[in-house]
């Protein structure tokens, strides 16, 4: 049987970018087939429309169907995994009330058409921006589904600190692990290098005799760089992060799918784990076994980590207390 993935904001940018790469197995793998059921507002059908021409032209042999609409009930009518793209961006003027009252217009709706359609193993995973808390708006809507099921992208993130660490230490970026993201997918997020390894070794020594003073390098150069790539990229290509978060996207929903051997970051609901309020969708590290996230849990954190964290934490709070004030929540 095949498994049917949903994805919002199909016609745009990001959407273009993962329709091709999971219906030729780039998430599930080569021997599962897929139906890709493709979520739009009335304006972007065209663009939807034209992408499922193309994948049926691409003859992608794991590709059962696709399907085009801009009904949330026939977009989500028996999801195994939704990925939940489009979001209002930010536009001129816009206070970050306006912007989470415009997603919570956006992810409140799907969120009830997903516990309503769904298949009941479904797995969601939001990448439109603010995305953990856009998260944790569907979740809440989503009548029957626990919230573990919804999560909220920060792959991209710890991608970009690896690459960093690979290119500052003049090594493959495969051989760099356990580069966790905390906190939210913000400015404010916490790439953390302190169990990082390179080939088995911790990163931090590699680092003292390329950089010198580790922590000064973290915080001057490090973590402003992870934290600002997209801006950075938007200033040097005109257009915003696509075929990166893309790969992202598909790297979360492949993990969590088929599982991984060793961490990784994804923003999940919290438990209460190092100190972060329950029911916020806060990124940890995390590892993927029978299909769902485990947060890695008894790791050491100092001082200046957990400042770091904290600060993270609290935007995410405060994220939450302005949706709640919005009675969205």
């Amino acid at each position: 049987m095949a498994t049917t993935i949903t994805i919002t904001g199909a016609g745009g940018q990001i959407g273009y970018a993962l329709l091709f790469r999971i219906a030729a197995g780039d998430m599930l793998g080569p021997d599962e087939k897929v139906r890709l059921r493709l979520l739009e507002i009335p304006q972007g059908m065209g663009a939807a429309e034209g992408a499922a021409l193309e994948l049926q032209d691409g003859a992608f042999e794991l590709l059962e169907h696709v399907e085009v609409t801009d009904d949330p009930a026939v977009a989500f009518d028996g999801a195994n995994a939704a990925l939940l793209v489009g979001a209002r961006p930010r536009g001129p003027g816009m206070e970050r009330a306006d912007l989470l009252a415009a997603n919570a217009g956006i992810f409140g709706p799907q969120g009830t058409a997903i516990g309503a359609n769904a298949a009941d193993d479904v797995r969601v995973v939001v990448v439109g921006n603010p995305a953990n808390t856009n998260a944790l708006i569907a979740a809440s809507a989503a009548d029957g589904v626990p919230a573990e099921r919804f999560t909220a992208l920060t792959r991209l993130d710890e991608n970009r600190a690896r690459a960093q660490l690979a290119q500052t230490l003049g090594a493959p970026v495969g051989g760099i692990r356990r580069v966790p993201i905390w906190g939210n997918h913000s400015a404010t997020q916490f790439p953390d290098i302190s169990h990082a390894t390179i080939d088995g070794r911790p990163v931090v020594d590699a680092l003292s005799t390329q950089v010198g003073d580790v922590r000064a390098w973290q915080e001057q150069t490090f973590i402003p760089r992870v934290a600002k790539r997209g801006a950075e990229i938007i200033q040097v290509r005109g257009s915003s992060s696509v075929a990166s978060a893309a790969n992202a996207t598909i790297e979360h929903m492949r993990d969590w799918m088929l599982g991984t051997d060793d961490w990784t970051s994804a923003g999940v609901v919290s438990h209460g784990e190092y100190g972060v309020p329950e029911g916020l969708v806060c990124s940890f590290p995390v590892r993927s076994i029978d299909g769902a996230w485990q947060i890695v849990e008894g790791l050491e954190l100092d001082e200046w980590a957990r400042t770091r964290i904290d600060a993270s934490v609290a935007e995410l709070a405060d994220e939450r207390d302005a949706v709640r004030a919005l009675g969205v929540l």
